[in-house]
């Protein structure tokens, strides 16, 4: 009987209590490949049947781990086909499948593939231009051999540009980005109307509406999470929440050059130091959890969840255990000021002190693996928080003008708004901007917003301000005027639907009648900008059962039975100039925390009003004390 061959979806052998991963997962078996054996290139090649998993391992390094693409199955099929007919038996001891995997993944992402690869049109155009470049099952570059400037991708086009007259090829269809983008990438000019003002590239996203994606381990990418929202998630979603998180940063930390070991394949750059002597440049290495037992004494440096133990004292969880904390010798490594509370992802490091106790002789902490418990505890010297990382890396795109485009891994096909990924529409939409914002446009003065909090209109010098405010901008030139105006909660300084001091729903109401009045001294403004508007935690409907208190996030907008006043404003200041050109002003209300898009993927802004400051001081870990 076969063995079954399981794959865990947690890659190190143990248990956490935090991320709900299991005691005792089976490990994968290890193929181990042939040792490679002398043969002549052979002109003639003969065919044979490559079955596709014996390809797999070979195609998931090649397209996953170093073109960040995805491989189906119907894909794979069809590669395991034609390199076991064009390559032959050769196709693993003389490398002849790595350099056509490298081909076809090279070809694909200059054609405009999309980061899943699947067995269509395009692949299909990819290897009936790839068949004519093969002589004896290696890619040449002979005379019927093509640049790898995206000519797979353009050979169906062929017939339709001569047709037409137009020497540029048609792209056709674009394939969507695992669901996430369906946006034609062609370098074209929209000769729209609306597309000449700045403000018509201009989304507000609220909460709700921004697509759900979640982290695949396996995979290493994004894919759309098929759960639904809601307030009252089973218990389940909690470990699904710190597992995701921890993925998240624990990958964003494995691409930071400080922790990524040095390859002895490549060259690498020594430092010469006094004694003529090569030393090699110092790099950090994450221990699991699981992996200090029987390592007492020894300095490591832990990634994990800074929790509160049952026990009362800190400890910390990772993927494969948990282990007490003595943070008491500890010191943060860049700022002193630094909040670090239980529910963050922390790195410490120290020293792993292990316990040499009785059986039955200890507490909680004393059960060694049982729950994923490690006995003993770990005296840090040194916390911080995980690096960042900058978004142009993330994206894989350039940070400055006339660099290299493609940096290699990131996540530029992934559409996270969507708006069109990074990759896809990233660069036209800069294009644009330069085009509407840039020096000596007519619009570059508007690319400008105006962010203001705490706008208690309950208060009258809080109107009396804004009308200031707005009074400045209305002096200017409308090619100088803001484009957007962002007012955030609270808008009363008390829980009006708790009862509060500041009124019940007719106050709150008035409240807003009142801005509609100030708003309406400026029509300007009104024809030209738009407003936003982002609730606090003293406004309905939250404030009804909180008294003000922080609830759950995302919180709604304010309803529309107290707007109705400030939109009759926009729509009377609307009315005054019916033949305006251009987008007019609108006003928005939209969740909190909400995002605020301008030219699609280009920026991207993250409104949040909430009380984060005193929230990180109230559950701060004090440094110097036992915990």
């Amino acid at each position: 009987m076969a063995a079954t061959r399981l794959r865990p979806d947690n890659p190190i052998p143990s248990s956490s209590p935090t991320f709900g991963t299991p005691l005792h997962p089976a490990l994968p078996l290890q193929s181990i490949p042939p040792p490679p054996a002398f043969r002549p290139a052979l002109l003639t090649v003969i065919p044979v049947l490559l079955p596709p998993p014996t390809l797999r391992p070979l195609a998931f390094r090649t397209f996953t781990k170093k073109h960040n693409l995805t491989l189906n199955s119907s894909a794979l099929q069809t590669l395991a086909t034609f390199i076991g007919r064009h390559c032959g038996s050769g196709w693993r001891e003389e490398g002849l499948a790595e350099k056509v995997l490298e081909e076809v993944a090279k070809t694909w992402k200059q054609s405009g593939g999309a980061v899943i690869v699947e067995d269509g049109a395009l692949l299909k155009s990819v290897l009936k231009t790839l068949e004519g470049c093969m002589s004896g099952g290696r890619v040449t570059q002979g005379k019927n051999s093509t640049s790898r400037q995206s000519s797979f991708a353009f050979a169906n086009a062929d017939d339709q540009s001569k047709s037409t007259g137009d020497a540029r090829p048609n792209l056709g269809p674009t394939y969507g980005s695992f669901g996430l983008s369906s946006l034609k990438v062609e370098e074209v000019e929209e000769e729209e109307e609306h597309s000449q003002d700045p403000r018509a590239w201009l989304k507000v996203t609220n909460a709700f509406e921004q697509p759900q994606l979640t982290y695949n381990v396996n995979k290493k990418h994004f894919e759309k999470s098929t759960t639904k929202s809601s307030l009252f998630p089973p218990p389940s979603h909690k470990t699904v929440l710190f597992r995701e998180r921890y993925n998240l940063i624990h990958q964003r930390l494995l691409r930071n050059e400080a922790f990524q070991a040095p390859s002895f394949n490549q060259r690498t750059t020594p430092t010469l130091a006094r004694s003529d002597s090569v030393t090699v440049q110092q790099f950090y290495r994450i221990t699991p959890i699981a992996n200090l037992l029987g390592r007492s004494g020894s300095s490591h440096l832990l990634l994990g969840l800074l929790v509160v133990a049952p026990t009362g004292t800190l400890a910390l969880n990772d993927m494969t255990g948990s282990i007490a904390l003595d943070l008491q010798h500890a010191k943060p490594l860049a700022d002193e000021d630094a909040c670090y509370c239980p529910g963050m992802i922390v790195l410490i490091e120290g020293v792993y002190e292990e316990e040499y106790s009785g059986a039955g002789g200890g507490g909680l902490g004393n059960i060694s693996g049982v729950g994923g418990t490690i006995g003993g505890k770990f005296i840090g010297f040194q916390i911080s928080g995980p690096p960042s990382e900058k978004r142009n890396v993330t994206l894989g795109i350039a940070n400055k003008e006339g660099e290299d485009a493609a940096l290699g891994g990131g996540f530029g096909w992934t559409d996270f708004l969507g708006l069109g990924s990074e990759r896809a529409v990233g660069s036209k939409m800069r294009r644009l901007e330069r085009k509407l914002l840039g020096p000596g446009a007519q619009h570059a003065g508007n690319g400008k917003m105006v962010i203001l909090s705490e706008v208690n209109l309950d208060q009258p010098r809080t109107l009396e301000a804004l009308r200031k405010v707005l009074n400045t901008y209305t002096s200017e030139s409308p090619t100088e005027i803001p484009m957007t105006f962002v007012l955030m909660g609270n808008f009363t300084t008390h829980a009006v639907m708790a009862g509060g001091g500041s009124g019940g729903s007719i106050e709150y109401k008035e409240y807003f009648n009142e801005l509609a009045a100030v708003l309406s001294e400026c029509p300007s403004l009104l024809r030209v900008s738009t407003f936003v508007f982002v609730p606090g935690d003293n406004d309905p409907w939250a404030s009804a059962f909180s008294a003000g208190a922080s609830t759950a996030i995302p919180r709604q907008e304010v309803p529309e039975i107290f707007t109705s006043r400030i939109k009759r404003a926009f729509a009377t200041a609307r009315a005054e100039i019916p033949g305006k050109s251009g987008i007019d002003g609108e006003a928005i209300w939209t969740t909190n925390p909400a995002r605020l898009n301008v030219f699609g993927p280009a920026h991207e802004v993250v409104v949040f009003r909430d009380d984060i400051s005193g929230r990180l001081r109230r559950t701060a870990i004090r440094f110097g004390h036992v915990a």
